[in-house]
Order: structure tokens, then C-alpha cells, then sequence
């Protein structure tokens, strides 16, 4: 084909045709498009192939033809870089990786909207939720139980106490700190439970178990401290565990029994009453009484107490 924009289709169509018949024809193509002197015998060659065929090919078109194939002008070169061919590329090949493409959309598009539309206000509502609980429902309770403690004790030191532990709760709530609250509030039950509780301090005179011991202390090898075994046992008869501060180890320990110190002659006015017949007559070492904080303890004791022996 010429280089002139105004030639006819159908001309270019022929050229095109002719073209195509010298690609088919290597080895005419072989013989004489390579000879510059020669490409008016490959015209004629053209010429006598078209005419066998009955079509009559006009000289200019054949010359055409010869022109655009040694030009490469219908010759499709595919691209072999560049973004263009790398679309292209996806393009065709999208039948092996569209499905995993797909099921990756959509499961990054469930996995945003379920952020979005889920995970967030939920978020959200937890944090309302929580600081309705810290602004709200702590200090309310925290004035609920003081009302409480206030109703059960007969002594000003338990509201005092009270009222301290319900003022740094809800300064801890009010923080923002939860966990702290919470100790407080559990303290504050803590201390009510106490009030609440009502119990008589018993010597244990059972076979098998100790009634009193006495222990080397480790800051005076040369002395001993004397103890009662004790426990408290409830109105119905059950015995109540209580938490006893051990003055060896400084652990508070919850427990069923524990060792009351006593001096050397209480230790031993215990042991005669017991080795007198086999049962202590004076079995009862204190009470605790509805509204009060601490055991009214009716013997001696020096106020230290052991968990383990």
C-alpha cells in the first residue's frame, strides 16, 4: 500500500490479499523479493498466479502488495513489555486467576463492612457501656453498700472505714480505672460480710487434732511463743473459715483453723483443763457479735495469731 491516505478500500484490501498470497509463497518471496533489480519479475509472477485464478490484479496494486510486505505494514507485531501488555496479559489470563481474585474481594469487602458496620459500634457500645458503669453503676454502688454498712454497725470505726474505701473507689472510677475500683468495691463487701458475721472463737478438743503448740521464733531462737488452736464455728454449729493475717509470713490466709498467742500460763492453764479429764471445760476464747469488727476474746491473748504449724 502507498503512503497516500486517499487510496480506495477495496485497493487496500487487494494489497492486503496480495500480501497474504507472498507470505504463502516463501520461496518466491525468497528468490526474488531480496533482489531490489528483481521485484518487477515478482510482479510478474504475482501477475500469472492472480490470472490463473481469473482475477485481474491491476500492476500498481501487485507493486502495492511487494511494497508493504518488504515494509512489514501488515505484519502484527504483539507487544512484549510495558503496562499495556501487562493488562493485556491479566486480560487473557483472567479465567485462571479471577475466581481467586473474586473470592478475595469479597471476603476483604465482608471483612470491612464487618469492621465498619460490626466490629465498630460494637466498639463503641462497649465503651458507652463502660463508662456508664465507671460514672454510674460504680458509685451508686459503692453509696448502696455504705448505706448497708451504716445500718449494720455498732461501731464508728466500721463507717469510717467505710466511707474511706467508698471515696477512693470512686476516685478510681472516675479515673477510669476500673480494676482499682473494683478492689475497692470488693473491700467494701468484704468489710459488711465482717459486720454481718456473728461467731464464738473455739478451742479445738478433737482426738487427733492440736489443741496448742509453741514455736521458736526466728528473730529470738531462745524464746518460744505459745498458741491455742482455735476455729469459729457459726450459730448453726458449722465452722466458719476466716481470714488470718500468719505474723511469721505477713500472708493473710483463709482458713478453718488458726493459732491464737497466748502467754506461757494460758498455754498451760489450756493444757491442764485438758489433761484434767480430756475436755476443756473453758473452751471458748472469744465471741463475735452481729455489727461488730473484731473478736471480744473473754481469755488473754497477746494478739498474734500462726496458719501453719
Amino acid at each position: 500500500m502507498s503512503k497516500d491516505k486517499s487510496l480506495p478500500l477495496d485497493d487496500v484490501m487487494m494489497a492486503m490479499d496480495v500480501v497474504d498470497t507472498l507470505r504463502h509463497r516463501n520461496d518466491l518471496v525468497a528468490r526474488e523479493l531480496n533482489e531490489e533489480n528483481r521485484a518487477s519479475t515478482l510482479v510478474d509472477r504475482l501477475r500469472e498466479i492472480y490470472h490463473q485464478q481469473g482475477i485481474d490484479v491491476p500492476d500498481h496494486i501487485l507493486q502495492e502488495g511487494v511494497s508493504a510486505l518488504k515494509e512489514s505494514r501488515f505484519t502484527y507485531n504483539p507487544p512484549t513489555g510495558g503496562f499495556g501488555y501487562m493488562l493485556a496479559r491479566a486480560y487473557v489470563s483472567r479465567g485462571s486467576w479471577g475466581k481467586w481474585a473474586l473470592g478475595i474481594g469479597l471476603a476483604l469487602g465482608i471483612g470491612l463492612s464487618g469492621y465498619f458496620l460490626v466490629y465498630q459500634p460494637m466498639q463503641a457500645g462497649q465503651v458507652a457501656a463502660t463508662q456508664a458503669y465507671l460514672n454510674q453503676e460504680l458509685p451508686s454502688q459503692f453509696d448502696q453498700l455504705v448505706m448497708q454498712i451504716e445500718a449494720t454497725s455498732k461501731v464508728d470505726a466500721a463507717n469510717v472505714q467505710a466511707a474511706e474505701i467508698a471515696d477512693r473507689g470512686k476516685l478510681a472510677a472516675s479515673a477510669g480505672d476500673q480494676v482499682a475500683a473494683e478492689k475497692f468495691l470488693d473491700d467494701l463487701n468484704g468489710l459488711l460480710t465482717t459486720l454481718q458475721s456473728e461467731y464464738r472463737v473455739e478451742i479445738v478438743n478433737r482426738e487427733g487434732a492440736d489443741t496448742g503448740v509453741w514455736v521458736y521464733p526466728e528473730v529470738n531462737q531462745d524464746a518460744r511463743n505459745y498458741y491455742v488452736i482455735v476455729e469459729a464455728i457459726g450459730p448453726d454449729g458449722n465452722i466458719l473459715p476466716q481470714t488470718i493475717t500468719n505474723e511469721e509470713s505477713g500472708v493473710a490466709e483463709l482458713v478453718e483453723q488458726w493459732g491464737v498467742r497466748v502467754s506461757e500460763v494460758q498455754f498451760e492453764a489450756v493444757r491442764d483443763d485438758k489433761l484434767d479429764d480430756g475436755i476443756i471445760q473453758n473452751n471458748i476464747m472469744g465471741l463475735k457479735q452481729f455489727g461488730y469488727l473484731n473478736v471480744d476474746y473473754t481469755q488473754p491473748v497477746l494478739g498474734g495469731a500462726i496458719t501453719k504449724w
